[in-house]
């Protein structure tokens, strides 16, 4: 804890950032139309999601689960943390006044880190179904695979809270950050700042690995099956190659967007001497790195169903007419294997 001269709460540290300068930054307007640009587009993606799921197969409608829980996740995180944000916006960053025992301080911080996980993981997921799907079409019963999809979208997001609860339980601390509309994670040399600053850095980066290696398989294994025997049993391949462009476009983004905070975390809690100083104050562009880095994370949440709505096969024909001739290609399960699909 630092000597902050008062009997506010742990997450205050010292900030590199004036009353004028509060004044300045602060747009309630920007943040609130910000974040209702992305919950109008979860909420549309939702609307499309619904519609998709009528009638399609065991396959396509565990993937949709994935999609739906992703989708889902996206909107009440953009929701949770867009409501601080904005009151802190229209407070001038006054988050003494607002919260001086640091209650919302942790409750965002675990937020935070649970917002942040949750689609990375669930990329991870999704990944790993698209590839036993592909690669080992007869491994799974397809008779639960909707059950099993909305389990492993819960066990994602057990995960993610129990992450986030750590710095609760003395692992790590959620402190406000500059310039004091949002907490997350202390980027310290306490030996708890480090290991919680590791922790959520490397299950993001795996995270990431696991779904470029999973999904690079798989759309190698397509374009061999696709290009394979010409006396192999045929049926239409649209959806399964909807579904990898889909899933490549939300691995895509996940990485520009979380890639550049997760490596700058690790960096600056591993680095030698510490950035942060003892009485807990960062530099001023340590602080600025720190906050660009969010904002471009924060684009996920929002560019997430528009990967899904854009990448859909409707829109992929109207883009590309010439895909619609192409009605049938080579299968990696026997016609035997298909069954009716049942409601």
């Amino acid at each position: 804890m630092w000597l902050n001269g008062s009997s506010l709460g742990p997450c205050f540290r010292p900030t590199n950032i004036t009353l004028e300068e509060r004044r300045l930054i602060a747009s309630p307007w920007f943040a609130a139309s910000f974040c209702l640009v992305g919950l109008a587009s979860n909420l549309l993606a939702l609307g499309v999601l619904a519609g998709a799921r009528q009638g399609s197969s065991y396959g396509r409608s565990s993937f949709l689960t994935f999609l739906c829980g992703l989708v889902l996740t996206d909107f009440m995180g953009l929701l949770s943390t867009g409501a601080i944000v904005v009151s802190q916006h229209a407070a001038l960053f006054d988050w003494q006044a607002v919260d001086p025992s640091c209650r919302l301080c942790h409750f965002m911080g675990v937020i935070m880190v649970f917002f942040g996980l949750c689609p990375l993981l669930l990329g991870a997921a999704m990944a790993s179904e698209r590839f036993l799907g592909i690669t080992r079409p007869f491994s799974r019963p397809t008779a639960t695979s909707h059950r099993r999809a909305w389990a492993m979208v819960g066990l994602v997001w057990a995960t993610a809270l129990v992450l986030g609860l750590l710095p609760l339980l003395g692992v790590g601390r959620y402190t406000v950050q500059y310039p004091g509309s949002w907490c997350f994670l202390t980027l310290g040399s306490e030996p708890g700042d480090v290991a919680f600053g590791l922790l959520f850095a490397c299950f993001g980066s795996l995270s990431v690995g696991l779904s470029f290696l999973l999904n690079t398989i798989s759309v190698a294994t397509l374009c061999f099956v696709y290009h394979g025997q010409e006396t192999a049993q045929q049926r239409p391949r649209d959806c399964e190659v909807e579904m990898m462009a889909q899933l490549m476009g939300i691995m895509v983004v996940a990485s520009i967007c979380w890639m550049p905070l997760l490596v700058f975390i690790a960096q600056t809690v591993l680095r030698s001497p510490p950035v942060m100083s003892l009485t807990g104050q960062l530099p001023r562009a340590t602080e600025q790195q720190l906050l660009i880095y969010l904002r471009v994370a924060t684009w996920n949440q929002i560019l997430d169903p528009w990967v899904y709505i854009l990448f859909r096969r409707a829109v992929i024909r109207r883009l590309h007419p010439r895909l619609s001739t192409r009605s049938r290609s080579l299968s990696l399960q026997p016609q035997l294997s298909r069954r009716p699909t049942m409601q």
